[in-house]
């Protein structure tokens, strides 16, 4: 099939606003034509560097400039803590292990050499290795390319416009040079967003838009609900209506057919009937595993329970 990459606005604010049940067959049908419906990826995430990030990412408790719990950098986990981790994930049934450190960017030296290490360690065990790192130069990409890395995760969070009022510390082409330099490299992009962050649902679909029309698309697309950590600046805004992340599901499976569209964080705050409606929607990955760096995640037999209950099995 041809996949459109000139999206407008206009357009993408046309489909958010149909009918969400209308806009829920319309997703289904198309996720049906190019994936299997019964077949959910499980990814697991670890935090292999915790904390003391020097961006003032409203949302986040590892930056130093808030008081979230966890500010403070707790260093870097040991190699054979990292493989431990990723035979558990493993062995519980994920196919996508996925590794994220604290950072604005990679810095060359002993950190990234470490982080080399444990691609190389997690590739070479038989699963996909993905990693967010913050920024990366085209040199490090194919470097992290080399060492046998899947994937690299790098979301644009909201859109350009709502950008400046949760980060002030980064702008949006920094975040935009970085998907460009891993593309380069030959790495699947794995790019989305969050949901949540006081935006309004015009800011949802500039972002939704914005990864549409990415050359090639991001291979996965997680959409975050934002968590509300005390201590971060986005702590007291209101919950977000899970019918409007079906509703973003629906509309990410219509722009990106191909593309994983991934669960992530705040799936702890949603019910399983909420869940069931985003796989329905085209959504068919999640990231499983008690924890997401430094916020919860439904425990796994909870999960391993909810996709018998619905008749999902694993990729």
């Amino acid at each position: 099939m041809t996949i459109r990459r000139d999206w407008t606005l206009d357009e993408v604010v046309a489909l958010y606003k149909r009918p969400l049940l209308e806009l829920v067959w319309q997703a289904a049908s198309l996720h049906r034509a190019h994936h299997d419906p019964l077949e959910i990826q499980r990814s697991t995430l670890l935090s292999i560097k915790t904390g003391g990030c020097s961006e003032d990412c409203g949302y986040c408790p590892q930056s130093a400039h808030h008081d979230g719990p966890a500010r403070k950098s707790q260093g870097m986990m040991s190699l054979d803590d990292v493989r431990l981790a990723a035979t558990r994930a493993k062995a519980s049934g994920a196919s996508r292990f996925c590794m994220g450190a604290a950072w604005r960017e990679v810095k060359d030296g002993a950190q990234f050499d470490s982080v080399i290490a444990m691609v190389e360690a997690v590739s070479g065990m038989g699963l996909e290795a993905c990693v967010t790192l913050g920024m990366v130069t085209a040199e490090q990409a194919q470097r992290l390319k080399n060492a046998g890395l899947t994937a690299y995760n790098h979301n644009l969070d909201t859109s350009r416009e709502h950008y400046g009022a949760i980060i002030s510390t980064r702008v949006y082409e920094d975040r935009l040079q970085t998907l460009a330099n891993v593309q380069k490299a030959g790495l699947q992009a794995c790019c989305g967003g969050i949901l949540g962050l006081g935006e309004s649902a015009r800011d949802r679909c500039m972002l939704l838009q914005t990864l549409a029309n990415l050359d090639p698309q991001p291979q996965s697309v997680p959409l975050n609900v934002l968590v509300r950590v005390p201590g971060t600046p986005l702590a007291d805004l209101p919950p977000f209506d899970p019918l409007e992340l079906v509703r973003a599901v629906a509309v990410a499976r219509l722009l990106m057919p191909l593309s994983r569209v991934r669960l992530s964080a705040g799936r702890s705050d949603l019910t399983r009937e909420a869940q069931a409606l985003c796989f329905l929607a085209g959504a068919n990955s999640i990231f499983f595993g008690e924890h997401l760096l430094t916020t919860a995640n439904p425990e796994v037999a909870a999960d391993e329970q909810l996709l018998r209950d619905l008749g999902l099995h694993a990729a």
